[in-house]
């Protein structure tokens, strides 16, 4: 059977006064064989409400480390980031001392945390209660260091910028203070350094999560309120956004799109397919935009909400510019009206040796395999642009200097250089806005 303990004589505490001795010397003979006697630490528990001090001049020390091993949610709305945190801290109690040779080497053991007086550190941008876990513990060296390790979900407030989403970086900051004892009772220290802390964060929050952290830095601060001065320590992290779930989610279908509709130019202008087709399209986009909305932030006006914007304009754009070339071809066809000019001269001037539209006659004649040189009297319509009409002509067009075939041919004529100048409009508008939105992405 096993031994029972030494009557409370045999361990015992010996307190000597201030003027002779500053501890408590704990008699640890056999807890190598028998265990802690917990009596012989009743002592000690017995003063947990209050701040372990010899003398009240001298300020406890507080080193202060953590591990920051998630990253829980960004909420853009209320402005909040939610972490998880292991926090470890480490002081001095000045009455627990024992001398390890005489336990079998034993220069430390645990004890529940509730029973030891705990500093009351906590994070200033913190905006909820912090609930420990029942049943921690801290570890007791025999130089009377305490060891205590928490566990810790903060939802702070941080200030968040999500106009670069979803590349954006965001700089949070968590500020550990004592609530009541000012810098005169209490001074706040690193456990490690920071590089340290950032090596052993990173390699945890690398492999979870959708924000990956790219550095800490930290600040040590005097802080008055009111009147009372307190210490603190600030620490800044700077996390990033893993964009690869909106690349794939919402930017490449985006793109995808666009490029479409800026392809659907070249079905021809008097295709009747051309203009439902850019409808299609159209609703396809604001149907992709709807189902897409919950991955967008639900405050504030990103990046990305400015270019779907300008997607959206573009292929309404594009669709304006199909129905006022088919409005303005069906009227070359049906009753052209006469011509300016001004215009005419510009497409006497613009206009080569090729047509980008054939006349009504050039159609039918092609129906039966014949061109204008095989018909006696039938020109070329570059040659029926120059001719004077007969009088006869000139009477059917209602007095006008050309004909109604010319009118029309001229007409096409300047309906395909419209066409072609729109598109190239519309290409070089959607370059330059894509470029800048992806040179406001790489700053």
């Amino acid at each position: 059977p096993r031994e029972s303990w030494p009557r409370k004589e045999g361990l015992t505490w010996s307190l000597f006064s201030i003027g002779r001795a500053n501890a408590f010397t704990i008699n640890c003979s056999g807890f190598d064989q028998y265990g802690v006697n917990p009596a012989v630490l009743q002592a000690i528990f017995d003063q947990k409400d209050f701040r372990p001090f010899i003398n009240y001049s001298i300020p406890t020390h507080v080193n202060i480390s953590f591990t920051l091993s998630a990253i829980l949610e960004v909420n853009v709305q209320l402005q909040l980031l939610t972490s998880f945190l292991w926090v470890k801290m480490i002081w001095n109690n000045p009455f627990i001392s024992w001398n390890p040779k005489e336990c079998g080497n034993i220069n430390k053991f645990a004890v529940t945390a509730e029973n030891l007086w705990l500093p009351d550190i906590f994070i200033v941008e913190s905006t909820d209660v912090d609930q420990i876990p029942e049943g921690l513990s801290a570890y007791m060296t025999h130089e009377g260091d305490i060891v205590y390790n928490k566990p810790a979900r903060i939802t702070s407030v941080c200030s968040l910028d999500i106009f670069y989403f979803p590349f954006d970086q965001q700089n949070c900051t968590l500020t550990f203070s004592s609530f009541i004892y000012t810098a005169e009772t209490m001074s706040l220290g690193m456990d490690r350094e920071v590089w340290e802390i950032v090596d052993t964060s990173r390699d945890i929050v690398f492999r979870q999560g959708e924000w990956e952290l790219l550095g800490i830095s930290k600040a040590t601060l005097k802080t008055f309120v009111g009147s009372r001065l307190f210490d603190r320590i600030a620490f800044f992290l700077a996390i990033r956004r893993r964009p690869s779930l909106y690349v794939i989610n919402l930017l490449v279908p985006s793109s995808f799109l666009i490029a479409i509709d800026a392809l659907s130019f070249y079905l021809p202008a008097e295709n009747e397919n051309r203009a439902p087709f850019k409808i299609t399209l159209l609703l396809g986009y604001n149907v992709f935009l709807l189902r897409m909305s919950d991955l967008l932030p639900a405050s504030g006006t990103p990046l990305i909400s400015v270019y779907f914007a300008l997607c959206l304009s573009l292929m309404v754009v594009s669709l304006l510019e199909t129905i006022f070339i088919t409005h303005l071809l069906h009227l070359a066809t049906t009753q052209p009206p006469p011509m300016p000019r001004w215009l005419h001269s510009l497409l006497l001037y613009c206009t080569g040796s090729r047509r980008c539209y054939p006349t009504a006659h050039q159609k039918e004649n092609k129906g039966l395999g014949l061109t204008p040189s095989h018909l006696p009297g039938l020109k070329e319509p570059g040659e029926l642009v120059g001719k004077e009409p007969g009088p006869r002509e000139a009477k059917r067009n209602g007095g006008s200097e050309l004909t109604r075939a010319q009118l029309t041919d001229l007409w096409m004529e300047f309906g395909c250089r419209m066409d072609t100048f729109l598109f190239r409009l519309y290409l070089l508008f959607l370059a330059s806005s894509v470029i800048t939105v992806i040179v406001l992405w790489n700053t």
